[in-house]
């Protein structure tokens, strides 16, 4: 049986991402035996809104979740100091990360998680497997680190601002066209993810030099056609460090995701048939759903659910 690659789209939701907006959006929460939901809760209102924004663009939709397994991968294997300025999980959140999981299920949410990669990594190689099958791809999330996925065959929904992210929306954040924003990264650097980038080189500085020569490795083997001076002096001493940044900066496309490949007509490999997105309505989904609200106290998202609401 083959999946008509015209009658849908794959979803790909960044999971991790959403748990942590739905943490720091909502004031706390706790459920009658002192558990906190108040990330669940939150969790919960942004899948139904996705849930429902799917059905409403969408035909025989596809859609999976990706999860951080942890905060080791590759990227910290190779450079310690990546990302480890960021805060520890609050204790709060800790307890709801096994909540949000039965939420997921609930939902009937696939999650892929991948040891030594994070959910970006997968989603990057979700979406090249789908593109390799001939079928669309939209990336539902925040983060900016996705935004290089962006392409003809490859959008991305901000559920936060609820608005889809265009290219123009990309070069207004990094200065460049989708593609070339890790060569952005390897100059600038990204303080928010500790990749260290050349000292001096600002976000803009960096945009102008990739549009002028093409790309890193381009500015880098015509390094000496700069003015001479300290720019210069540091992109040259500096040149390991923005390749190395590169690196880090670069999603990983490759993955292997059990049971995700093309076949060998290219296809879409039966399992992707298990990424069907279940209608609400149907009385299965419905049942499970509202038993989780019910033990979690959602009074307003089992209304909702029942009345048929996702808004």
């Amino acid at each position: 049986m083959t999946y008509k690659l015209t009658e849908g789209r794959l979803y790909t939701v960044d999971v991790s991402g959403f748990i942590f907006r739905a943490y720091y959006a909502l004031p706390a929460v706790t459920r009658q035996d002192g558990t906190p939901i108040g990330a669940v809760l939150g969790f919960c209102n942004m899948l139904m809104k996705l849930r429902k924004m799917i059905m409403e663009n969408s035909s025989n939709p596809l859609w999976c979740g990706a999860f951080d397994v942890s905060r080791k991968s590759f990227r910290t294997d190779i450079f310690p100091a990546y990302k480890a300025h960021r805060q520890e999980t609050p204790q709060e959140l800790v307890p709801q990360f096994a909540i949000i999981k039965e939420a997921v299920a609930a939902f009937g949410l696939p999650v892929l998680e991948e040891p030594g990669f994070e959910a970006d990594d997968v989603i990057a190689s979700c979406a090249k497997i789908a593109t390799a099958s001939g079928l669309k791809t939209v990336v539902v999330s925040s983060d900016k680190d996705l935004m290089q996925l962006y392409s003809d065959s490859v959008s991305i929904f901000d559920p936060m601002k609820n608005k889809w992210i265009s290219e123009d929306d990309v070069r207004a954040k990094f200065g460049v066209c989708p593609a070339l924003v890790p060569d952005v990264q390897a100059l600038a650097g990204d303080a928010s993810d500790g990749i260290p980038g050349v000292p001096g080189v600002g976000l803009k500085t960096a945009a102008e030099l990739i549009n002028k020569f093409g790309s890193l490795e381009d500015l880098l083997s015509n390094v000496y056609a700069l003015p001479k001076g300290k720019r210069r002096d540091l992109i040259i001493e500096h040149a390991n460090a923005a390749r190395f940044s590169k690196k880090l900066a670069t999603l990983k496309d490759d993955v292997e995701l059990t049971g995700l490949s093309p076949n060998s007509s290219g296809d879409i490999p039966q399992t992707f048939f298990d990424l069907a997105c279940p209608s609400l309505l149907d009385g299965a989904r419905k049942e499970i759903l509202a038993d989780f609200f019910q033990k979690q106290g959602f009074v307003e998202l089992n209304r909702r659910l029942q009345t048929n609401c996702a808004a």
